[in-house]
């Protein structure tokens, strides 16, 4: 991946340099990485109760534990919020508590899945010796709104008053969703958007392959993914599918003129955040921000206000594919699987390209606003989206095999795709797995889960 960029103080003040931001991201093929992000659900074994931050156990407690394995302390405030490991690699905590693993820059899939593993392994150790355990889920099964504690970080709350302001559901974004998601490189502007595109198209189906959230509030939700559901209902400023991506003209200028038209949340400055919800970047630029005025930004304050929007593909240094729910180890490992074989062979690019070129923007929009609810069954173009799903996972097939990245087994990383395509062959979701279980032998009741499908 692109190497870091300049984070000095350096007053920037007009629009060519967060152009100029993005061109530094492109990177040459023969150094492309992938990068596995994953989040779940921390609870208490005795009952199930999501974990406060203090508290025994509690999140700090586990946060305090990982750091036996190598982990460095970061602190906000005087108080543990995240940790730092090596090769840029992070645990870091969601608004709800909810533990995420932002994983480094690695070649090959093989050396992500072994990543996500020792990770695993490490934070069973830990929660079992406090009596946690840890799920992946892409929606809190149980627990209401109001019943999840609040992580200590500045930044959520000023997203936890501006939100509501937006959306019915963007709490529940910020306290009950948990997702997997890979990042990916791009050599020059024109394969950022061949990506985008491509991601974009492809981002309902991957939905529908990794929908794993049927329930809330302890019953079934009417959704095959509420994780997907609660995102439609969060901000439409900065969420969703993005129609001026597929327009002629799409480059890093027109992203740039995106974020720039997106409110913002905060700056940081000094150790605090500063609310300067629903104020302009674009009068940042000039000097004029309400929350800071006579300040200019910095790049620092520009890659903060990039991670506050959240489409289901983002593009930062790197493109994030964002449409998957959390879910179980092997899952976790096919994600990143999924789209490099898709996207990272020039082949298998072109391909995908063409399977989703003449998509509509309507088509786009049907297919974002049904897949949460119909999976895989959801009817596109005369077929179920489980035969779109099998020709996606061809043309990603094809794309590792070319990769020829091999395992000690002498296996090559279309290994990871195995439990996908057994997922499009039998046409039934994860959370139809769940709902079955529901029905049947959990008797109507969610807590099984908990016990069942723990990590």
């Amino acid at each position: 991946m692109a190497e870091e960029p300049d984070k000095t103080g350096t007053p920037v003040t007009d629009k060519r340099a967060l152009i100029e931001y993005f061109e530094a991201g492109c990177t040459d093929p023969a150094d492309f990485c992938v990068g596995t992000e994953h989040e779940k659900f921390a609870y208490r074994t005795a009952d199930h109760r999501p974990l406060p931050y203090d508290g025994d156990p509690g999140i700090r407690q586990l946060l305090e534990g990982l750091q036996a394995y190598g982990w460095r302390p970061v602190h906000e405030k005087g108080r543990l919020v995240a940790l730092a490991g090596q090769d840029h690699s992070s645990v870091t905590l969601e608004p709800g508590g909810q533990v995420e693993l932002s994983g480094a820059p690695l070649y090959t899939i093989h050396e992500t899945c072994r990543e996500v593993s020792e990770h695993l392994r490490e934070t069973k150790a830990v929660t079992e010796g406090m009596g946690a355990a840890m799920l992946g889920l892409g929606f809190q099964p149980r627990w209401k709104r109001s019943e999840i504690p609040w992580m200590p970080k500045g930044r959520y709350a000023i997203m936890g008053r501006y939100l509501p302001e937006r959306g019915t559901q963007g709490l529940d974004m910020m306290l009950r969703t948990c997702t997997v998601q890979c990042n990916l490189d791009y050599a020059s502007e024109a394969d950022m958007v061949a990506k985008f595109r491509v991601g974009l198209a492809l981002q309902p189906i991957a939905t529908a392959l990794f929908a794993n959230s049927p329930f809330a509030d302890g019953r079934p939700s009417g959704f095959l993914s509420h994780r997907s559901q609660v995102w439609m209902h969060t901000d439409p400023d900065r969420c969703g599918i993005l129609p001026f991506v597929f327009d002629e003209g799409m480059g890093f200028e027109r992203w740039v003129d995106y974020l720039l038209d997106v409110p913002m949340f905060l700056v940081y400055r000094d150790g605090d955040y500063i609310d300067a919800a629903g104020q302009s970047f674009r009068d940042f630029l000039a000097g004029r921000l309400p929350a800071l005025p006579g300040e200019h930004p910095t790049i620092k304050d520009w890659e903060d206000h990039i991670t506050t929007v959240f489409p289901e593909v983002r593009l930062k240094r790197y493109i994030e594919m964002r449409g998957a729910d959390g879910g179980p180890w092997s899952r976790l490992c096919a994600l990143p699987a999924l789209w490099v074989g898709l996207l990272y062979d020039s082949d298998s690019l072109r391909a995908a390209r063409d399977l989703t070129a003449d998509f509509t923007a309507e088509e786009h929009a049907y297919l974002r606003q049904t897949v949460p609810v119909q999976g895989l069954n959801t009817p596109f173009r005369g077929r179920p989206l489980r035969a779109w799903a099998q020709d996606m996972l061809a043309i990603a097939e094809a794309g590792l095999r070319r990769r020829a990245h091999h395992n000690p087994r002498g296996q090559d990383e279309r290994v990871f795709l195995e439990t996908l395509n057994e997922i499009a062959n039998d046409g039934r979701t994860p959370a139809e797995e769940l709902l079955e279980r529901y029905h049947g032998p959990w008797g109507g009741r969610v807590d099984p889960v908990f016990t069942e499908y723990a990590y």
